[in-house]
């Protein structure tokens, strides 16, 4: 008879769930880039090149990388308890992209593919790995081109009032300045406010950009990482009227070829600058205002 106090009870490792076969990663890989081959190539080549804003690259790039960053926090975590959820988010995932591609909903097959890796995490790793990467699954979200009949409907609001700002503000220093809906005339030139330079697709962009600051700068202050995201909405307009006002004072200096060459590519650049240099001296601003949460009682 085996005396109860000295039989050894099991270790931690052998109350774990069964260890899950070794997974064929080459099958997998493969698979995957079986989906992911055919959405890629009517991204770039087919009838959604039509949609695409430009910036989706920048996006995937970057959600990858927030993935990539957490890579030895992932390792450290233990395996998934159960291995079902992951499997019934993989096959959810797998379903709806079908569907989006028989239907030819490419925004069902972009979503979709960006649910399988969120499911694959949940596969191996469980919820504690999604919780800990869940920003870049929502990043992805701004590389889904914006449905054109929104586009249309928002930007139209936003063009004028970006251009009405941008020459009511030139005109308070002096400039010759017209405004006839979103046709701007400045001396003997005239400048149509387009989509590219005061429409939604740039505002999201900013918007995401701006998120992704709040996200890396992950402040203690719930309510200062909120209000920063919110502002982002008023910053990118303001750093559109920047870019009008940069265009019409170089199409008035200089001439109508340098406002439409080089340098209206370079009120691009100076978009995104002038975005960055708003969102830092708001968050600067907030973290001054704000309580700072050790004091809180």
């Amino acid at each position: 008879m085996v005396d109860a106090a000295t039989t050894p009870r099991p270790s931690g490792s052998d109350l774990d769930p069964a260890p899950w076969p070794p997974v064929p990663w080459g099958v997998l890989a493969c698979g995957l880039v079986a989906l992911i081959a055919p959405v890629l190539w009517d991204w770039s080549q087919g009838a959604w090149s039509r949609e695409t804003q430009g910036h989706e690259p920048l996006i995937l790039g970057i959600s990858a990388w927030l993935v990539w960053r957490q890579r030895e926090a992932l390792a450290a975590l233990p395996a998934a308890a159960s291995r079902l959820p992951g499997l019934l988010a993989f096959a959810a995932a797998l379903l709806v992209y079908l569907g989006g591609r028989w239907l030819g909903v490419f925004r069902l097959e972009l979503i979709a593919l960006m649910a399988m890796p969120a499911a694959l995490l949940i596969f191996f790793k469980g919820g504690a790995a999604l919780r800990r990467t869940w920003f870049a699954f929502f990043f992805l979200l701004f590389a889904v081109p914006l449905p054109f009949s929104l586009v249309l409907a928002v930007t139209g609001p936003l063009k004028a009032g970006v251009s009405y700002v941008a020459a009511q503000s030139l005109a308070a220093v002096g400039y010759p300045i017209g405004l006839s809906g979103v046709v701007i005339t400045v001396g003997q030139y005239q400048l149509l406010v387009n989509e590219a330079c005061a429409g939604l697709q740039t505002m999201f962009t900013l918007e995401a950009m701006g998120l992704l600051y709040a996200s890396l700068m992950n402040h203690a202050s719930t309510l200062r990482n909120a209000l920063l995201a919110l502002l982002v909405v008023p910053i990118a307009f303001c750093a559109n009227v920047v870019r009008v006002m940069t265009l019409a004072l170089v199409t008035f200096h200089f001439g109508d070829a340098a406002g439409q060459g080089f340098l209206h590519g370079f009120a691009g650049m100076v978009l995104f600058l002038v975005a960055l240099a708003l969102v830092l001296a708001v968050d600067g601003l907030l973290g001054r205002m704000l309580p700072a949460p050790e004091a809180r009682a």
